[in-house]
C-alpha cells in the first residue's frame, strides 16, 4: 500500500490521507488507543515518583465505602471523566464516603475533579502525576470532620491542589507538591461558608512560576492555617512567594479580595522551626 504524505500532495494529500485511515479504522471496528500525557513525571532531587503496577480506566466515579488500597496502580478519566481542564462542577474519579480510606493510588492524566471526600475521610499514599481541576476537595459535613491527606504527592495543578468546601479540618502531612498554584485553598465564595481549618506538618513544596500560596484561608470566617513539623519551601523562582495569603471570603459567588500574608500567631500559625523558605 502507498502512503499520501505532505511533501507528495501538500496539505490536502495529507488531509486525504487522514481521512483514509480513519475511514479503514471505521471499517475494521478499531479505534486507536488515546495517547495521554505526563506518565513519567520529571525527575526531583526532593521525592522518588513511584512506578505504576497496572493501568485502569474510569469512566464513571468510584464510589468508595470503607477501605479502598489500589495497589498502586494508575487510574485515570476516559469518556466523561477524561477531561484534565479548569472547567467547574466536573466529577472526581473517586468519591468517598464517611469513614472511608484510600490508600496506594496512582491518578494520571486525565484526572478530572480527583478526589470528593464527603465527611471524615483518609488518603494514604495517593500520588497525582497531573492534577484535574483540584487534586482533591473535601466537602465536610460538619465542623468535627476531618480529611487527612498522609504521604504522596502532587504535580502540575493550575490553581489549587486542595480545597476544602465544606466544614471541618484539612490535614496535609508528609506530602510533596510540585508545578502549583496553592496547596490548600478554603473556598473563598461558597454558598456555605464556615470557619475551616487546615494543618500543614512535614510537607516539602517547590514553588514555580504559576505559584500564588502555599495556603490561602478567609480571614472574615475565622480560618486557620497551623505549621507543624518540618515544612520546606523551595522558592528559587518566587522569592516573595507567600505561605499564608489571607482573602476576605464570600457566600455570594463573587471573587474573594485578598488582604495580608502576615503571620499573625492566630489565623496563620507558623515559626521559623516549623517553616523553611530556601
Amino acid at each position: 500500500m502507498r502512503w499520501f504524505t505532505r511533501s507528495t500532495f501538500g496539505f490536502a494529500g495529507a488531509l486525504l490521507a487522514g481521512m483514509l485511515l480513519a475511514a479503514a479504522a471505521g471499517c475494521s471496528g478499531k479505534q486507536e488507543k488515546i495517547v495521554y500525557f505526563n506518565r513519567n513525571p520529571k525527575v526531583s532531587p526532593y521525592v522518588k515518583w513511584p512506578t505504576p503496577t497496572g493501568e485502569v480506566e474510569v469512566d464513571a466515579q468510584k464510589r468508595i465505602s470503607g477501605h479502598f488500597d489500589g495497589k498502586m496502580q494508575r487510574f485515570y478519566g476516559v469518556e466523561d471523566l477524561g477531561t484534565s481542564g479548569q472547567d467547574e462542577d466536573q466529577e472526581p474519579i473517586f468519591r468517598l464516603s464517611d469513614g472511608s480510606v484510600l490508600e496506594n493510588v496512582i491518578i494520571g492524566d486525565p484526572a478530572a475533579d480527583g478526589i470528593h471526600c464527603y465527611g471524615t475521610c483518609t488518603l494514604k499514599n495517593v500520588w497525582w502525576e497531573r492534577v484535574g481541576e483540584d487534586a482533591a476537595t473535601f466537602r465536610g459535613q460538619d465542623d468535627k470532620d476531618v480529611m487527612i491527606i498522609d504521604g504522596g504527592g502532587a504535580s502540575g495543578a493550575l490553581d489549587k491542589v486542595f480545597q476544602n468546601n465544606g466544614f471541618g479540618t484539612m490535614v496535609i502531612k508528609n506530602f510533596y507538591v510540585e508545578h502549583f498554584g496553592k496547596l490548600y485553598r478554603s473556598c473563598g465564595n461558597c454558598s456555605r461558608q464556615s470557619a475551616r481549618k487546615v494543618v500543614i506538618e512535614n510537607v516539602t513544596a517547590v514553588v514555580g512560576k504559576r505559584s500564588s500560596c502555599l495556603v490561602g484561608i478567609n480571614e472574615n470566617y475565622g480560618d486557620q492555617a497551623i505549621f507543624k513539623g518540618i515544612n520546606t519551601i523551595y522558592r528559587a523562582e518566587k522569592p516573595k512567594f507567600p505561605v499564608c495569603q489571607k482573602w476576605i471570603g464570600n457566600s455570594k459567588g463573587l471573587e474573594p479580595k485578598k488582604t495580608t500574608t502576615d503571620n499573625d500567631g492566630v489565623l496563620c500559625q507558623y515559626s521559623d522551626t516549623s517553616v523553611f523558605l530556601k
